[in-house]
């Protein structure tokens, strides 16, 4: 889009306004020398101008489409190029080929609905210009007989309108340009002028967190009427470490993601030392808070640009320091060039548990004083996970640690576990707590334990 944005001031608008300029330039000789045979001459000109709505409204609406269809091919084969181990591995090749013949159909078509455009309005103009000579002929014959004008004058006209009619068919054949250029446009600004959902309004200032986190009747839905958090309340001092579990879609992600303020809570309060997180500026807020996902996304480039993310104030003896501390440092020597190896696109050269260390380095490097946990060790190897609990246990002192899992038995020292279903809170106390109350913690770490045994 901005290409083709970049095409209309290249192409299109030097030659637009030159041509303007030819058909002012004309206009006007012709009514210096006779406005009656200009007003003849013109007599059509609403004919074309009615022709040119249509044709503007027309091709706008097609060149709209066509930058869609476009949008959507470069979207599918991105996508599919990406993902085309997955298309191999299910032998859905002819099935996604399929998708693909009937995208780019339609991309066919939308080009051939414009050009249908231009095949009908350059006759209309073709036409339009005939008219515009023989209604100057009819005048002039009339005005001749009486004496009122001369031969040269037709001769002239007849020139005039010529070079009248050329630039107006060129001004439509560059709309095209500036058709696509005003298209594109639009999508670009529609995409610069949206307003985020969370806007960073606050004001208060966040040198350091303690560490404090509490939640107070916070209702929470992605769509309206359907609550995914329902009513949580809880505490948490700073220092400790709170795990959370629960079955998929009972809303523990959804707990971080409001405390992150990705997406802003119905109703209630979320509070970090007494303050409600609404307050403190969201990007403040999010540098003082580190996270580590089950699904880690690595960006093109070396491994060193991944873990800094390109801040310059990280220096490489605190990576490698970081990289120490989570294990990661002796699988990355092991590669060709160490912290400078290329991952590709996503991470490719590297196995899940091998991004997850990286993922783990990248959130301890930051220092927060709120580390968040996302069933970050569900892809580590056991040997992994024993160094990834290691160093967890050294990086979690002096601060608040929340650990979202499903493996129960990596929970157990933490100082309280929340049980959630369907967005509640079901039960919360600490391991042993749990167990002793044989309830539905209990219920999951037996069926774990089963599970590990056989």
């Amino acid at each position: 889009d901005v290409e083709t944005i970049n095409d209309v001031f290249a192409e299109g608008i030097i030659t637009i306004v030159s041509d303007l300029l030819t058909i002012i330039a004309v206009m006007a000789f012709m009514i210096y020398t006779s406005w009656k045979l200009t007003l003849a001459a013109l007599v059509v000109m609403p004919i074309l101008l009615v022709a040119a709505y249509f044709f503007k409204e027309g091709i706008r609406s097609s060149f709209t489409d066509v930058r869609n269809q476009v949008a959507r091919l470069n979207a599918f084969l991105q996508e599919h190029i990406t993902g085309m181990h997955i298309v191999q591995l299910f032998n859905a090749g002819g099935v996604e080929f399929d998708k693909f013949k009937t995208i780019n159909a339609a991309h066919r078509d939308a080009n051939i609905r414009s050009i249908f455009y231009y095949s009908v309005f350059f006759p209309v103009v073709e036409i339009i210009s005939s008219l515009a000579v023989g209604t100057l002929m009819w005048y002039w014959a009339h005005a001749y007989l009486a004496e009122e004008a001369t031969l040269g004058q037709l001769n002239a006209f007849i020139l005039c309108i010529n070079l009248l009619f050329r630039p107006i068919r060129m001004l439509a054949d560059k709309f095209n340009t500036l058709q696509m250029g005003m298209v594109a446009a639009e999508r670009v600004f529609k995409l610069t002028d949206d307003a985020a959902l969370i806007q960073p309004s606050g004001t208060k200032p966040l040198q350091r967190l303690g560490g404090k986190l509490e939640y107070r009747n916070v209702w929470f839905a992605y769509n309206e009427g359907q609550d995914i958090l329902k009513s949580i309340s809880f505490a948490v001092e700073p220092g400790t470490t709170l795990a959370i579990v629960g079955a998929t879609g009972s809303g523990k992600s959804s707990l971080i993601q409001t405390l992150l303020r990705n997406y802003e809570i119905r109703s209630g309060c979320i509070l970090i030392d007494g303050v409600d997180i609404r307050e403190y500026d969201v990007y403040d807020l999010r540098r003082h808070i580190g996270l580590v996902l089950q699904d880690v996304f690595l960006f093109s480039g070396s491994i060193y640009d991944n873990i800094t993310l390109y801040n310059s104030e990280i220096t490489r003896e605190k990576v490698i320091e970081a990289a120490r501390l989570c294990g990661a440092h002796d699988f990355i020597m092991q590669l060709p060039n160490g912290y400078d190896q290329n991952v590709m696109e996503r991470g490719s050269t590297l196995s899940l548990g091998q991004r997850q260390l990286i993922s783990f380095v990248r959130a301890i490097l930051t220092n927060p004083q709120i580390l968040i946990l996302d069933e970050a060790t569900s892809s580590i190897d056991t040997h992994s996970e024993q160094l990834i609990q290691r160093a967890v246990a050294k990086v979690v002192e002096g601060r608040t640690a929340i650990v979202i899992a499903h493996r129960l038995s990596t929970i157990r020292s933490a100082d309280k576990i929340l049980v959630m279903q369907r967005g509640e809170i079901v039960e919360h106390g600490s391991h042993d707590e749990l167990i002793e109350r044989n309830g539905q913690y209990a219920s999951m770490y037996r069926m774990q334990l089963a599970e590990t045994a056989d």
